[in-house]
């Protein structure tokens, strides 16, 4: 007999930061979860060890989000584990800062590959598979709204990222699948901490009305909301989650 599961979700990136942190909560909500990462084995086989202790169902999933053969093979890897993909969390992004006078295109080339031909071609097999009822979740930032410079490679992708998700909520109509994005401010994780003295990381901090970074259990919080029953009627929108950074 075929064993029945929950709701299921996939989150990219998930072997850590954020997209861990996203993982986790929604497994804690019950979801069985496709942990999807792009090199690290060990600390996605970790992710999915602390679900399935707690009690919850996960698979590791390697995938390069950037490449169609991949992202195809991770659906298809979902499907086989769970037998249905409900909820599709894209998590997985790369920032390289520079100035645009620097003229680095590879460094251009990889982040919109990744951020941006990657939200693509996670919407392309989430449009063949989510059934009713359904969530596509992009990760953007808020970033874009601040210009800062170095960063125009990251802030044009995550850009076009909203603007894929607006899009593609109403390609979806009639289907009951809502699309949507979070957008996380300064968020303390290892990737946003690396390099960084602790009187920069307090002078971004003092930034926000709440005076302090962002956690990634703050962003999987506002994941679990759009995924969620409580979300149903969030649609087409971007959920800037950055404690009053703007």
């Amino acid at each position: 007999m075929e064993q029945e599961f929950a709701r299921v979700a996939i989150v990219t990136g998930a072997s850590r930061g954020i997209g861990r942190a996203i993982a986790l909560r929604l497994a804690k909500d019950g979801f069985s979860v496709v942990v999807n990462y792009a090199g690290n084995e060990a600390r996605a086989a970790e992710v999915v060890s602390a679900i399935r202790a707690a009690g919850g169902a996960a698979v590791a999933v390697r995938a390069n989000v950037a490449a169609p053969a991949e992202v195809e093979s991770l659906y298809a890897q979902a499907r086989h584990a769970f037998g249905r993909v409900d909820v599709v969390v894209n998590s997985a992004g790369v920032m390289s800062l520079a100035p645009i006078a620097e003229g680095d295109l590879d460094a251009f080339d990889q982040t919109v590959a990744v951020n941006l031909r990657g939200t693509y071609l996670m919407m392309l097999h989430a449009a063949q598979v989510l059934p009713e009822g359904g969530r596509f979740i992009a990760l953007s930032s808020s970033v874009v709204a601040k210009n800062f410079p170095g960063y125009g490679p990251y802030i044009a992708s995550k850009a076009g990222v909203e603007g894929l998700v607006r899009t593609f909520a109403n390609e979806l109509r009639g289907r009951h699948v809502t699309v949507n994005a979070v957008a996380p401010g300064p968020v303390a994780t290892e990737l946003f901490l690396a390099g960084k003295s602790e009187a920069l990381i307090d002078q971004i901090a003092s930034q926000s009305p709440l005076e302090r970074l962002g956690e990634p259990e703050d962003i999987a919080d506002a994941v679990a909301f759009l995924a969620g029953p409580d979300g149903g009627w969030i649609n087409g929108q971007v959920l800037r989650a950055n404690g009053g950074f703007a």
